[in-house]
């Protein structure tokens, strides 16, 4: 009996998505609401992608309202909160996949990260909780379900050896059904590799193809296992694989992966850190631009003067002075204006020290693929900014992107720091494109940090002009520098470089260009050095510096006193 048992639970199939909530609200027409995570395991920050399905039989329409909140940490002190509606006419089913914005986990302190469901409306209410089972500073790995089902055990087992954890489990990778994955690249902006086997990836349908390979061109590693080895063209991959990495590794009809050599491939051969380990470690204390933007001294003996003033005022001299004896009834009076002059006045000492608004500095990481009909830009963005009285914590981001803080060196203007007792609302909220952002992003009279990662539109580029010793920047701004690498990996470099109008390279030594790059590498953070040093000796590719290109916005009260771009990208040829 038992056997017979264990054969069925066998032949029974292993969804690929994690059920988070399933509704019936009325079992005579199944009129229900699904809520499906489409990967079993949420990332640590990032987005989570999540296929909501209703069906609704009846005769008048039905709306749902879901609210998501994921949080991290110890006691769970950082938190995003976001909801979405979605309303199904009469007699209709309606199919929608959102992204849920995903907490960072980015102390070391607390757990990883959960996320929390809650549906409510007119279909009736349910929850449900879902949480990452993989260790906070590990690569974020996705699996398909064909290799997931054979493997897992295995890899997990292993895993878990690797972290050195005493207790508990260690879930290697998240599971994905291929013909079932999302069209927007934020479903994969929190993981670093997504493996599958070439019949799988003929098998994604191709919105979700070109959003992994835009997830590829920002630096994530696509692992294609074949038992007949194919090329990349052959599999459809472009040659150029950007910030990313593509690699086609043999595999036996069984499906069987080496635990040991798998693990391995997404971490130790891995070109590039680890997202989360970068958010967590790459800005506390060692941020170059941290450095360059400087410190603030905070004017203590203005404060202690008017303190003293203060002090005196309603101490001895209100007391002597202005309610001498006979007078004291006078107190009820002059105490409270007193102090309400001093309270005036240190509010407009604060307001004449740290001004509105705030000031900051960017530094960007961008790769330009006019090829293959992309038109796009892959750009990783550092911020850091000092903030005065802020008269409104909301603001808009657009596009739609990877937003996440990151923890900063300690001092008495930072608010996001590794330590514990770190807490902050972090808020999200997609939609049309964009994102509402609200909480703990800026407080008055602080200190943040933040990090990005967009896919932007664009028509800018470099071109060969007909006389291929003469190019054209298209770029709706002004270029410093550039450096080119041709064929024969000799260096040439061209300088003050204006919007269509033509200009020729200058043949430059290695000695020259180099150590320049490497200065420009050396001012980002661990992880987009790795990006750029990856990406920065391609033939027949430049690299632009300029000042002048624009970032993403975020709160509008931010001045940024300077934004400093690093571009890459293939030399266009008519």
């Amino acid at each position: 009996m038992r056997l017979c048992l264990l054969l069925f639970a066998l032949l029974l199939p292993v969804s690929a998505q994690e059920t988070m909530i399933r509704q019936v609200f009325d079992p005579l027409t199944d009129t229900h609401v699904e809520v499906l995570a489409l990967f079993t395991q949420p990332s640590n920050g990032g987005f989570l992608p999540v296929r909501v399905k209703i069906a609704n039989n009846l005769t008048s329409p039905r709306s749902v309202q879901l609210r998501f909140d994921s949080s991290g940490g110890y006691d769970s002190r950082l938190q995003t909160k976001s909801s979405f509606a979605i309303t199904a006419a009469a007699g209709k089913t309606v199919t929608q996949d959102i992204m849920v914005p995903l907490c960072s986990m980015l102390n070391g302190y607390g757990q990883p990260a959960s996320v929390s469901a809650q549906l409510s409306g007119s279909l009736g209410s349910a929850s449900n909780t879902i949480r990452s089972n993989s260790g906070m500073d590990a690569h974020s790995v996705l699996l398909s379900e064909a290799l997931f089902t054979p493997n897992a055990s295995a890899l997990d087992a292993v895993a878990l050896k690797k972290s050195g954890a005493s207790y508990g489990g260690h879930a290697f990778a998240g599971k994905f059904d291929p013909k079932q994955l999302p069209n927007d690249w934020l479903a994969f902006s929190g993981y670093d590799s997504v493996l599958m086997t070439d019949t799988d990836w003929s098998n994604v349908p191709a919105g979700a193809r070109n959003a992994i390979l835009s997830w590829v061109n920002l630096g994530g590693r696509l692992v294609v296992f074949s038992s007949s080895r194919p090329s990349p063209a052959t599999l459809g991959l472009p040659e150029d694989a950007g910030f990313g990495s593509y690699e086609i590794q043999p595999i036996g009809s069984d499906l069987s992966l080496s635990p040991e050599a798998t693990i391995d491939l997404v971490s130790l051969k891995n070109p590039v850190s680890s997202r989360a380990a970068a958010f967590k470690n790459d800005f506390n204390g060692r941020w170059p631009l941290q450095g360059r933007f400087g410190a603030q001294a905070f004017h203590y003996g203005i404060f202690i003067a008017v303190l003293i003033v203060f002090g005196g005022l309603v101490g001895p001299i209100n007391l002597f002075v202005f309610a001498k004896s006979g007078q004291r009834h006078r107190l009820f009076i002059t105490t409270p204006l007193i102090s309400l002059g001093a309270s005036m006045i240190l509010i407009a000492l604060i307001i004449f020290q740290d001004g509105f608004g705030g000031s900051g500095m960017r530094r960007i990481l961008m790769e330009v693929r006019p090829d293959s009909g992309q038109n796009a830009a892959f750009l990783h963005q550092e911020q850091i900014s000092r903030s005065g009285i802020l008269m409104s914590s909301r603001f808009t981001v657009d596009p739609a992107c990877l937003f996440t803080p990151v923890p900063i060196a300690r001092s008495r203007w930072s608010r996001f720091t590794d330590d514990y007792n770190t807490r902050g609302s972090f808020n999200l909220q997609p939609g049309g494109g964009k994102m509402e952002a609200s909480g703990d992003w800026w407080q008055s009279r602080s200190e943040h940090g933040h990090a990005l990662t967009a896919v932007v539109s664009t028509r800018g580029r470099i071109e060969r002009s007909a006389d291929p010793k003469v190019f054209v920047s298209t770029f709706d701004f002004p270029i410093e520098t550039l450096y080119f690498l041709d064929e024969s990996k000799q260096w040439h470099r061209a300088e003050a470089i204006a919007t269509g109008k033509p200009f020729s390279l200058t043949p430059v030594d290695a000695t020259v260009a180099e150590p320049a790059l490497a200065k420009e590498a050396n001012a980002f953070t661990t992880r987009n050095r790795e990006v750029f040093n990856r990406a920065r000796n391609r033939p027949n590719h430049f690299i632009a510096l300029t000042a002048k290109a624009p970032g993403i916005d975020t709160l509008p009260g931010i001045r940024w006193k300077q934004t400093q771009t690093v571009i890459t990208g293939p030399v266009v040829t008519p």
